[in-house]
């Protein structure tokens, strides 16, 4: 029997940029109501996937086992819990062997811990957390009919799935060599500390590498977006370099968080192919990974690149214009009267 791999990360959606900025409140009841479309979307196929679900201390993942209907068999994965990221990477470990389609629920960061681990393996991204670059805001039973019909067979993967890239940062500290991964984006601020890990300061962004670029986007991306339009299949990715805008010749507006928008100085930027690196030497400052704020550095230089061994994402639209074409949505209405 085909199956499916389930995380709901119940951290997702709550930082604090709910507070500094317009970004929408995801809480975990509204988390388990997506997590049931899933369940209920499954259902699109004769033969429903089951469903190996991350464990959680939020309750969750208990409730979708016991409310889950008949027809889908849902199990816990038998993983510790630590409320942290560790939980989706060992989750994405486990789905990497056993599971033929993922679903994760919540944002950027979630997607991308369980990119790190789960190889090849289709995934279905929804969006429930901060920021949702990578994220598709979709229906939660259109996300599980698409993964039921790809984990079935019933489209092909290669015609419905795109190798999103990634971005790779290699810094030289005092404290020897320190290497960080992003899905989306990889950020230089001129910051000290980590602190909340949100960015709510666009006059602390030094530069950065995105493995996409589209001004409609949240975020870094969106603010290369507005030099450059990169796709996330596309192989390599966009560099940049800020300064103040009253200094530089070109500056460029875009949407930093959600309810925010912030105009930025450009000294330098340019297309980057894979494995092409940008260099930063910094003082003091740190790392943001996908949106959020990471490793803190000191007397370090970070070369950042963009590489493309990132995950197999799903194309809703596509799954389901192939799986119309296949006659999966239809059945003969002669046979249907036979059946009664």
């Amino acid at each position: 029997m085909a199956r499916i791999g389930l995380v709901v990360n119940p951290a997702a959606g709550r930082d604090i940029r709910r507070l500094t900025g317009g970004a929408s409140v995801t809480d975990n009841y509204a988390k388990r109501r997506v997590a049931e479309c899933v369940l209920s979307g499954l259902n699109v196929t004769d033969d429903p996937p089951s469903v190996t679900i991350m464990p959680d201390r939020s309750g969750i993942s208990d409730h979708l086992i016991d409310e889950a209907s008949k027809t889908v068999d849902v199990e816990a994965l038998d993983i510790p819990i630590t409320q942290s990221a560790e939980d989706t990477q060992r989750a994405g470990e486990r789905f990497r062997e056993e599971a033929d389609c993922i679903v994760v629920l919540g944002g950027d960061g979630t997607t991308r811990d369980m990119a790190l681990e789960c190889g090849d393996v289709p995934l279905v991204s929804v969006a429930t957390g901060t920021n949702t670059v990578v994220p598709t805001a979709i229906d939660g039973t259109v996300a599980g009919a698409a993964a039921a019909l790809l984990a079935t067979g019933c489209v092909s993967l290669d015609e419905t799935t795109i190798d999103h890239g990634m971005v790779e940062a290699v810094a030289d500290t005092t404290n020897g060599e320190k290497r960080l991964k992003g899905l989306a984006t990889l950020g230089v601020l001129d910051v000290e500390f980590v602190g909340t890990r949100a960015i709510l300061d666009a006059e602390s962004v030094v530069g950065g590498v995105v493995s996409r670029a589209f001004p409609s986007e949240i975020g870094l991306s969106g603010l290369a977006g507005a030099l450059a339009t990169h796709r996330p299949e596309e192989p390599g990715g966009v560099g940049f370099r800020l300064g103040p805008a009253d200094e530089t010749s070109q500056t460029v507006r875009a949407i930093t968080v959600p309810g925010v928008v912030d105009r930025f100085g450009v000294s330098e930027w340019r297309e980057l192919d894979s494995e092409e690196s940008m260099t930063f030497e910094l003082s003091s400052g740190v790392l943001s990974i996908d949106g959020e704020r990471e490793l803190e550095l000191q007397n370090s230089i970070v070369e950042i690149r963009p590489v493309d061994d990132g995950p197999r994402l799903v194309d809703i639209e596509r799954v389901f214009a192939a799986g119309t074409a296949e006659g999966v949505f239809t059945e003969d209405s002669t046979r249907f009267h036979e059946e009664r």
